[in-house]
């Protein structure tokens, strides 16, 4: 019985000759495909047959890469849109700060104007804070007697006028705004010339003109201004504009509500009219003490004094003479 090893341990051609072998194949492949061309039918079969078992072959990868990918993306989306955020945040402040100064400089611009086309004197001024009475309408600014600030000086912005200042310190003073219930200022419709007096209504932000006839000349969209009548804001100072007027047949006056021009609740920066008595004329006195003024003043020598009557003194009687004696020896 001849032995033979199985057919997992046969052998075939030596490992050179078959080294050899597929190398003679391959030399002749290429020297066939670079000359002839002829194997790219060849190659372009073999690459459609072999494709889909690439992309089987290519599944676990891809898998992985996909996975990989997506969790860094979405790492990476989150940095980036917290970065954005701030950014965001950031852009937004800064923008706000803009705007705002923006507005600052028109405003501050606006207050440069109308310094320049009032004939008295400003300053300047900035709002601290409200007053901390609830029922008035008052505001504290950084300016005081040190500034040159006194009682009753009219207070404006760009627009009109804000109010008086009612109260002073050595650093601030108070002023109470033109919408207080106290407060009340001499205005002058300028369509009409009709003069009036607006009082302010308090927390409602509105003035009102009391006491005005129902036939009076006045009608919505009509500007008031300051009068100057009362020795205290210069004349032709914007104040408000009529918003309604309500006549009834009924009623002896008119309700005529107006809107002050100023942004009394909107501005931070003011002006303070640095105004004085003696630039308006003085108020005439009553009559009594005119009289009593011009006496005082009247110099002395022009009131002659009071004298005497010259006593007359009664004359001397004559001395009366003795009787005359006869001499003796006369006859």
């Amino acid at each position: 019985m001849e032995y033979s090893p199985p057919p997992l341990f046969k052998q075939g051609a030596s490992a050179r000759a078959k080294v050899v072998i597929f190398s003679l194949i391959a030399l002749i492949l290429l020297v066939a495909d670079s000359r002839m061309r002829s194997l790219g039918a060849i190659r372009q079969a073999v690459g459609t047959v072999l494709y889909p078992m690439q992309v089987v072959a290519l599944l676990p990868r891809d898998a992985a890469y996909a996975v990989a990918g997506y969790f860094s993306t979405v790492s990476l989306l989150q940095n980036e849109n917290q970065q954005m955020r701030a950014a965001r945040t950031a852009d937004a402040i800064q923008l706000q700060q803009v705007q705002q100064l923006l507005a600052e400089n028109a405003h501050l611009r606006g207050l440069l104007e109308a310094s320049e086309r009032l004939e008295v004197n400003t300053i300047m001024t900035e709002i601290l804070y409200d007053a901390r009475d609830a029922f008035t309408r008052k505001i504290v600014v950084d300016r005081g007697t040190q500034h040159g600030v006194a009682t009753g000086q009219p207070v404006i912005d760009e627009s009109g006028v804000v109010g008086q200042v009612t109260r002073v310190f050595p650093f601030t003073s108070e002023v109470t705004l033109l919408t207080d219930r106290d407060q009340a200022i001499p205005v002058q419709v300028v369509r009409s010339g009709l003069r009036s007096i607006a009082y302010g209504q308090g927390r409602s932000g509105a003035l009102d003109l009391r006491f005005m006839p129902v036939n009076a000349d006045i009608q919505n969209g009509d500007i008031l201004v300051t009068s100057g009548l009362d020795g205290v804001y210069p004349p032709g100072l914007a104040v408000a504009k009529v918003t309604k007027v309500e006549t009834r047949s009924n009623d002896a006056f008119a309700r005529i509500v107006c809107q002050p021009l100023a942004g009394i609740d909107r501005n931070r920066q003011l002006l303070i009219l640095l105004t004085s008595s003696e630039q308006f004329p003085s108020r005439p006195e009553p009559e009594g003490q005119t009289r009593e003024r011009a006496a005082r003043q009247r110099p002395a020598h022009s009131v002659p004094p009071a004298t005497n009557p010259p006593q007359q003194t009664p004359a001397p009687l004559p001395a009366a003479t003795p009787p005359s004696t006869p001499t003796p020896g006369a006859t």
